[in-house]
């Protein structure tokens, strides 16, 4: 019997205004015809190309961090950065194994460096993040500019800019997560990569100075200008950050599917960090259990305070401190903090400058059962 994947009427749907078109003989030879010229009929994929809704091949995922820190530190043992390029154990997801994505376009890995190792400059067409996980004496370098960086910081590499990694003499192994959008700029073909002809930079400006200048609360400083498509402050500090998700909790009841959200934003616009991926922090205060909701964009989350659970499309996936879990596009979900004494937090990075910009946004809530998804299995 001939099999469903070599029919060429296998998503025909008896709808009026789709594509409905039954195999003959006598089409089934055309479309051979049409094949040796590289052409071929759009009823016989429009209803595949063109579907009802958002069908994501990415599926949810929880990354565990207990499961993975072992194999990351064992990579210290195993390559060099200068082996490597850069030693990171990067996220699969199951449905994107072909572009190495964590979830959607966008790509996310775990990176370790040891006291005294340095990464080689380079810079790349592909917009970069990272979020600190655990160690002390890290830093990035980004067209000069040095950052220093602890556990929850929040530091862009981004578009076009040089920028390496390394940890100081004086620190600790140090692991961090990485976020890129590798797969997007692969997709669109306009993927180019450089590596810095002196292998390092210099530092030319005083260390921390982009959150000197740049990080004050609602505060521009005077005289400075910025024009380039991503932000200025380089590094997001994780007090502060914390600090304003607590005040903000309380004056507000937040939203009713994300808790309390803070989106991460370019000082000098009030827009995303960068032009293709935005960031955020969320609290879950004790107890907090949010609604369901659904929108296009993909998202990765990380842990960064506390424990609880999500339920996407029907299923729970719990996660603790440092665990990681991707939420596909057009997927139903909803968090729940599984304490009732502490907030629970959770960083993520999305495509949601792309939805933006492109008009392809589009949110939905759950309207049954008070917007709670039932359990599947």
């Amino acid at each position: 019997m001939e099999s469903a994947m070599a029919r060429h009427d296998a998503y025909r749907e008896e709808v009026i205004g789709r594509a409905n078109v039954g195999d003959t003989p006598e089409l089934v030879a055309y479309y051979e015809e049409l094949a040796k010229y590289e052409t071929g009929a759009l009823w016989t994929v429009a209803n595949k190309i063109e579907p009802w809704q958002p069908k994501s091949e990415s599926v949810p995922v929880v990354w565990r961090y207990r499961d993975l820190r072992e194999h990351v530190l064992r990579s210290v043992d195993l390559v060099t950065p200068e082996q490597a390029g850069r030693r990171v154990i990067y996220l699969n997801n199951p449905g994107r194994r072909e572009v190495s994505a964590a979830v959607g376009w966008l790509y996310s890995g775990l990176q370790v460096m040891h006291p005294g190792e340095v990464a080689s400059a380079h810079c790349h067409s592909s917009s970069a993040l990272r979020f600190i996980m655990e160690g002390r004496g890290a830093y990035t370098i980004v067209d000069g500019h040095k950052m220093t960086l602890g556990a929850n910081d929040f530091v862009l590499t981004p578009n076009g800019t040089w920028h390496e990694h390394g940890v100081s003499e004086e620190g600790t192994p140090c692991i961090w997560q990485d976020g890129l959008d590798i797969p997007l700029v692969n997709a669109l073909e306009a993927g180019f990569y450089a590596v810095h002809p002196d292998l390092n930079q210099a530092v030319t400006h005083p260390v921390d100075d982009s959150t000197a200048a740049w990080g004050g609360v609602a505060l521009r400083p005077y005289g400075e200008t910025w024009n380039k498509p991503y932000s200025p402050l380089f590094k997001y500090e994780w007090e502060p950050t914390y600090e304003a998700l607590r005040r903000y909790a309380a004056t507000t009841d937040g939203s009713p599917y994300d808790g309390v959200l803070m989106n991460y934003t370019n000082p000098a616009t009030g827009g995303p960090v960068m032009a293709t991926m935005g960031a955020s922090m969320q609290m879950l205060r004790p107890g907090e259990k949010t609604k369901a909701h659904r929108h296009t964009g993909s998202f990765l989350y990380q842990v960064a305070k506390g424990k609880g659970y999500s339920i996407i499309n029907g299923r729970r996936y719990d996660w603790q401190e440092r665990d990681i879990f991707c939420v596909p596009s057009w997927a139903f979900h909803e968090h729940a903090n599984a304490s009732d004494r502490d907030d629970a937090c959770l960083f993520c990075f999305n495509d949601l400058p792309v939805m933006h910009a492109l008009k392809l946004y589009r949110e939905e809530a759950l309207a049954e059962n008070d917007g709670h998804q039932p359990l599947i299995g």
